[in-house]
């Protein structure tokens, strides 16, 4: 995997510009913040992000994959406010979790979600290299 960075460019924090990658493409849908059973344990926001992380991290491992795989990352939030407030906890989360800042990353503020109590959704692309 090559993070790009175009020459003069500040590097970003928290993710990457974009990533080069060559291998067995994984995606994985739009994960939320539910246990295996489809149960909310929390409506935090934090404690949703870990758990929609966790449950990336599952689905990539049935395809041979680390979250060291993930080249792209789309987060969908009801309320970036919300977002933003966590961030300190949602970062701990991510490092622990997926460990690497060195996505494509994108986060988008929309309307609803389908699952009536998450308060974000989470989907992945991952690379396994050849």
């Amino acid at each position: 995997m090559q993070v790009l960075l175009p020459p003069g460019w500040p590097r970003p924090r928290g993710y990457a510009n974009g990533v080069a990658a060559r291998g067995t493409m994984v995606f994985v849908a739009g994960m939320v913040g539910w246990d295996a059973q489809s149960r909310f344990h929390t409506d935090g926001f934090a404690g949703q992000a870990r758990q929609a992380l966790a449950n990336v991290v599952a689905v990539l491992a049935e395809a041979g994959a680390t979250p060291a795989h993930i080249v792209r990352m789309t987060w969908y939030v009801i309320d970036k406010r919300e977002y933003l407030a966590a961030g300190a906890e949602i970062g701990r989360a991510y490092r622990e979790l997926i460990g690497s800042y060195s996505v494509a990353m994108t986060a988008v503020e929309v309307t609803a979600l389908m699952a009536e109590r998450a308060r974000l959704e989470i989907e992945v692309t991952a690379v396994v290299p050849d």
